[in-house]
């Protein structure tokens, strides 16, 4: 069985593609030559700058042979049928057999196709996947019609096996495959001809090219960590920048610099990020004073003078960036203790939000609002969540902001620092963006977590004040992610907020930007109507009894933009609350929670106070992962079909009249006694929101109610006794819908 090497050699490819270009040339391959009927033992894909390699073990040596057979139509079906059939298997009436059944006489189309050879296939599966190749960019050159990521020069494809290497037959625009690669494009011995896998990494290795992107990975941080830990220093730790560097060297050297003495008062993030973004350096520091003093470098060649003169060019345009740097910070730091940070917010007016939703600074003035009336809630002072609402975007109009847009926030927080702002001010500058990601640290300080909040939900609910709402995966925006990092400030602070309150209240708030030219009564209206939510949150029929006291309760009012607007609220905040509760289900899956569980509590009163839902659904989970809680829900569920089938017959509700005095059984008799029990422990229980005593009490219903089934007919033939027990099922279903919708679940 040969194995398969193939190498495609090129210019420079950018690094951020080599490892998807390596896994996708693997899969290309690999499926092109199973569909094909070349099945293989393993195989592996590599990258380095300038070459993909795919190494294949133990493929077949040709594809087998198989033998088809395809029914047809009958034999005196019409003639153009019957050439369709031929045409259709690639065969002529000869080669068919004519075989009886039940049916008739019908034909049989007998293909075979003899195998092929493993060459012929892997030329064929080689260029289709080159003149295929998913770039995400490509290019052409010369007069040829092949796309490549970068000129492609060369194209070695091996099948070795144990009389020796063959080369695949393949020419594509030129380039004929064969057994020639280079090493090193500085230091290599020049072209060298390789006769399968192993002695071409080991012939690569020696002409100084590290085949595996892994291994040059751990050779850079490996030498990197040993330098720095050798000058009592530590390297900060990025992934990211090992991987894109380990892309760019075939034979990584690595060095290290000293930064200058004028540079080291910059922010340690300022540093590591100038030098992260236009140099590619690792950032190493001091342990002690937690300052960035050196940098790592990687070289793709071995110098005589190692490395003196690369340092000494890196360190010129090194200092060049940082001056730049410097400038950015030293300016901003004048106007920051000069002027404020309000200097900054001032020109976020002419910087555009989105245009239907205004400038940023159009955004501050419902974020400062929406921070105060969310602080009590949170336990942050209303004045310090307004003042931090305010200036927490302010470093956006930086100039350091400007040159680096990922160190928004975290610049934030240093201006404020240096304007003299309070620290839970200057805190929320930083973090009121977070979390961002699923693993992103969420805030825990009052003051940041009401500007956090505010900040998501002036975003969510002014994009659904203006319908722009997330479509299948479309989400331009990032508005799932600003819901669930909603969700997770919630969870992770165990806040009790009725997000219905302060959406409805920022919908208004949009609304009223969107119709700023409506007239003076209308807008007066709706300001009242966003101060009452605000403060005191109306809902239901009361919201609509607002909207008439507010509106004088005049008929001419019907339709008058206040009326027009304030009645889309509900709607749209009850949307938005169903999207909060998708992504929650989402989340919650992931913590282990079964989607029928959620909805059981979704359907609850109080759905949208998140923490409260997620204490019922938890506790609901584990009454569920119990024998009684198991068998309960069956013995409900046996209830509630028994009552359903019978009000759908009888017409009636059986809903109330259930009474012990017509208990026949003492089974019966234990039942009303049972639920009298579990009720007088569950209706508190909820009042205070102790699920689990409340779960606790309904699982010793469990016994009881399985009694009652095995002894008691409910359709007895006394219609007396039979109105009773399905009212006493109707008491089964009652008590038991208190703590869950118990019909949501599976099962």
């Amino acid at each position: 069985m040969p194995d398969l090497l193939i190498e495609l050699f090129s210019e420079e490819i950018p690094a951020r593609m080599q490892t998807r270009a390596a896994e996708d040339l693997k899969k290309l391959i690999t499926d092109g030559l199973v569909e094909r009927g070349l099945t293989y033992a393993g195989a592996a894909g590599f990258s380095t700058p300038r070459r993909l390699t795919l190494t294949v073990e133990g493929l077949l040596a040709a594809s087998p042979a198989t033998r088809e057979e395809r029914r047809g139509p009958r034999v005196d079906a019409p003639e153009k049928a019957i050439e369709g059939f031929l045409r259709g298997a690639g065969v002529s009436r000869e080669q068919c057999e004519a075989r009886e059944d039940k049916k008739g006489t019908f034909l049989y189309a007998i293909i075979e196709k003899p195998g092929r050879p493993a060459a012929e296939i892997v030329a064929e599966v080689l260029e289709a996947t080159i003149r295929n190749f998913p770039w995400p960019k490509s290019m052409r050159w010369g007069a040829g019609s092949l796309r490549w990521v970068r000129p492609l020069h060369r194209i070695l494809c091996l099948l070795t096996d144990e009389a020796g290497a063959e080369i695949v037959p393949l020419d594509i625009d030129g380039i004929r495959a064969g057994k020639t690669t280079e090493g090193h494009r500085f230091m290599g011995d020049g072209a060298f001809d390789v006769s399968s896998f192993e002695d071409y990494e080991a012939r690569l290795k020696r002409s100084k090219v590290v085949l595996s992107a892994e291994e040059r990975a751990e050779t850079i941080w490996h030498d990197a960590t040993n330098r720095a830990f050798a000058s009592g220093l530590e390297v900060v730790e990025d992934r990211g920048l090992l991987a894109e560097v380990a892309g760019l060297v075939e034979w990584p050297v690595v060095l290290m610099g000293e930064i200058g003495a004028e540079f080291l008062s910059l922010p340690p993030e300022v540093l590591q990020t100038s030098m992260k973004e236009h140099q590619k350096f690792f950032s190493v520091k001091n342990p002690a004073t937690k300052r960035i003093e050196r940098f790592v470098t990687v070289a793709n060649v071995e110098t005589p003078d190692h490395g003196a003169t690369i340092l000494a060019g890196n360190n010129k345009v090194l200092s060049a960036r940082l001056s730049d740097a410097k400038f950015f910070w030293e300016n901003d730091l004048r106007v920051a203790k000069q002027q404020g940070l309000e200097a900054w917010t001032e020109k976020l007016g002419n910087v555009t939000f989105h245009h239907k939703l205004g400038s940023q600074r159009d955004r501050i003035e419902r974020i400062a609002a929406l921070a105060r009336e969310i602080a009590p809630a949170v336990g942050a002072d209303p004045a310090l969540a307004e003042q931090a609402a305010r200036v927490a975007k302010a470093d956006l109009s930086t100039e350091m902001v400007y040159e680096f847009p990922e160190l928004q926030g975290l610049m934030g927080r240093y201006y404020a620092e240096a304007a003299g702002l309070p620290a839970e001010v200057a805190n929320a500058c930083e973090e009121h963006y977070s979390p961002l990601g699923p693993s992103d640290e969420v805030p825990s300080e009052p003051v940041s977590i009401a500007v956090a909040l505010a900040d998501k939900l002036d975003t969510l609910t002014g994009f659904w004040a203006i319908d722009e709402k997330p479509t299948g995966s479309k989400d331009p925006y990032a508005l799932r992610r600003a819901a669930l990092g909603v969700i997770r400030l919630v969870l992770a602070n165990e806040l009790r907020l009725p997000l219905d309150r302060y959406a409805d209240a920022q919908i208004l708030r949009h609304k009223r930007h969107l119709n700023g030219e409506a007239s003076e009564a209308d807008l007066a209206a709706l300001d009242a109507l966003v101060d009452e939510i605000a403060d005191h949150g109306v809902f239901g029929s009361a919201f609509h009894a607002l909207l008439d006291k507010l509106s004088g309760k005049d008929p001419a009012a019907e339709g008058s933009l206040f009326r027009t607007v304030a009645g889309l609220v509900p709607d749209l905040s009850t949307d938005l609350l169903a999207f909060f509760h998708d992504r929650l289900k989402v989340h919650l899956r992931e913590e282990g929670l079964r989607h029928d569980v959620i909805d059981a509590c979704l359907a609850m009163p109080g759905a949208d106070d998140i923490r409260l839902l997620v204490a019922r659904a938890e506790a609901l989970s584990a009454f569920l992962g119990t024998d009684d809680g198991e068998n309960l829900v069956q013995g409900f569920k046996r209830a509630n079909n028994i009552l359903t089938q019978a009000e759908e017959k009888d017409g009636v509700e059986y809903s109330f009249g259930a009474d012990a005095k017509f208990a026949e059984s003492n089974e019966e008799k234990a039942l009303f006694d049972a639920l009298d029990a579990a009720d007088a422990k569950i209706v508190p229980a909820m009042k205070d929101e102790d699920f689990a005593t409340a779960m606790g009490a309904m699982a010793g219903l469990r016994g009881p109610i399985d009694a009652f089934f095995d002894a008691v007919q409910v359709n007895a033939e006394n219609p007396v006794v039979r109105r009773n027990r399905l009212n006493l099922l109707s008491r089964i279903r009652t008590i038991c819908l208190q703590v869950a919708d118990l019909t949501k679940l599976e099962g």
